[in-house]
């Protein structure tokens, strides 16, 4: 009996893709499908996982798998060995196109397409829409996890991809330093903290809510978006500086500013974000707009 060998995937434009592609690429011998489901309480993306996934997508736990168990902030970057097991065991390698999605906007799965390209991997994409437009455009899930061989991923996280506290400290008072928020306006503004250990946000930053990427649950266009972070500071020659409760939704603003494609603007992470600021009585905050 003779079988179809599987066709290697062609290069998607820019760090997203949607449904359509995905689905025509599902048996592409080096695409890689990881679900990145997770919430706050008690609700497991775990379970949801074995509810019913994209065909042949792996598991990643944020917290588990790619959240180092001590370190700055609630959501600290993992060591490189760590990382490196957990796309090991996800079936990555240097030439996978990673694409991985989530049921919240991208807002999870952001994070994990951030840490691949912090570490190097220019194959990383997110799926426009996630599970929701998957599902919407009526395509097939599976509940069996795929048996998959280990990956040969080496993990090189790229110096300077993420910032300290002393190093946002020093930044907040320069020129050339544009600090974005990705929280709620709400929590921004300081009217209601229902995690960390004060309200409030760096003084000096901007709100930049990572849910204003969006349209109908899909990302802006890039001029739309551009446009966005130009009117937020994001000028020629600029480092943009994006936080927010722990280091996870921050990387939807980063995500967004490279489908934005803005010429000459620097994007970091300021990994520990406000739940490391907040717990320092040292650091200053700011309430208001």
């Amino acid at each position: 009996m003779s079988t179809t060998p599987r066709r290697r995937a062609q290069a998607p434009r820019g760090p997203l893709v949607d449904e359509a592609w995905l689905a025509a690429h599902l048996a592409d011998a080096n695409v890689r499908i990881i679900d990145l489901r997770w919430y706050l309480g008690a609700r497991r993306g775990a379970d949801e996982y074995a509810r019913g996934h994209i065909p042949g997508a792996v598991f990643v736990d944020l917290e588990k798998d790619i959240s180092a168990p001590v370190g700055p902030g609630r959501h600290p970057i993992p060591s490189p060995a760590q990382f490196e097991r957990a796309m090991r065991r996800a079936g990555v390698s240097p030439d996978t196109r990673v694409v991985v999605y989530d049921d919240a906007g991208g807002s999870v799965a952001a994070r994990l397409w951030w840490l691949l390209e912090a570490h190097g991997h220019a194959r990383a994409h997110v799926l426009d829409g996630g599970i929701t437009a998957w599902l919407a455009a009526g395509r097939p899930t599976e509940t069996a996890a795929p048996v998959v061989a280990p990956g040969a991923f080496v993990a090189a996280l790229v110096k300077g991809s993420a910032l300290d506290r002393h190093q946002v400290e020093r930044a907040r008072h320069r020129a050339g330093y544009v600090l974005l928020d990705a929280r709620a306006p709400e929590r921004f503004r300081g009217e209601v903290e229902p995690v960390d250990a004060r309200p409030g946000h760096i003084p000096g930053a901007r709100n930049a809510p990572w849910a204003a990427n969006l349209v109908d649950g899909r990302f802006a266009d890039a001029k739309a978006l551009r446009a966005r972070y130009r009117k937020l500071g994001a000028r020629p020659g600029v480092t943009v500086v994006c936080y927010c409760g722990s280091g996870v939704t921050a990387c939807h603003d980063v995500l967004a500013l490279a489908v934005a494609r803005l010429p000459a603007v620097r994007v970091r992470l300021y990994e520990g974000s406000w739940s490391e600021w907040a717990r320092d009585p040292d650091r200053p905050a700011a309430l208001g707009a």
